[in-house]
């Protein structure tokens, strides 16, 4: 179990089985409802069906959903929304950024191995991540004063991170950084996110 700010906040936590421990279903975006089975067996550890079934037990309200098998039968049973259904909202189109002298698009995303939760406890894993670098074209590179291999700072009103420079075959005025690594937390250090106008420059 990893300690977060949820579970600091937490009077009672329940661990239970991880993802590949007990079986499923999801809903996917489209509303298609989705399974899957088990992958790890791990003696002794409960899913969530299995420690709410006990809560619900001890509360003197019996579900009736003993296993895997017996929840999906309910769920199957279960119709679809009846009810009004929201319209879809409507949306004027945005222009896009034109970044000025000195300055460019921001992109960003998260790479696989990343400051995420999920790496906590794992060092020798998270020590494989891929270094910081600030991709962008050799045009984007030589307005800004930087070459491949150099440095640049990448800056807003909120603040700043300098990474090593990447020449990459993308688009003019785009500077790509990673989201949320060590050294590198976009939206904390910088304020901003993926189509941000941020300033380049060379650092001192």
């Amino acid at each position: 179990m990893r300690a977060s700010a949820i579970t600091d906040r937490a009077d009672v936590v329940l661990p239970v089985a991880a993802v590949a421990e007990k079986a499923g279903t999801f809903v996917n975006w489209e509303g298609r409802p989705g399974s899957f089975g088990v992958v790890l067996e791990v003696p002794g550890v409960e899913s969530d069906l299995q420690v709410l079934g006990r809560i619900a037990d001890e509360m003197d309200v019996h579900l009736g959903l003993p296993d895997v098998a017996a929840a999906r039968r309910e769920l199957a049973s279960l119709r679809g929304w009846q009810g009004a259904r929201e319209t879809a909202p409507t949306l004027a189109a945005q222009r896009a950024p034109e970044p000025g002298p000195g300055q460019a698009v921001l992109a960003t995303w998260h790479q696989l191995l990343d400051t995420g939760r999920m790496s906590d406890g794992e060092p020798f894993l998270a020590g494989t991540a891929r270094p910081v670098t600030a991709r962008m074209s050799a045009a984007t590179a030589a307005r800004a004063g930087v070459a491949d291999g150099g440095k640049v700072t990448v800056s807003t009103d909120g603040g700043s991170i300098t990474a090593g420079v990447r020449v990459t075959a993308m688009p003019d005025g785009v500077v790509w950084l990673p989201a949320h690594s060590r050294d590198c937390e976009v939206r904390r250090q910088l304020g901003a996110g993926h189509g941000s106008v941020v300033t380049l420059r060379s650092p001192a």
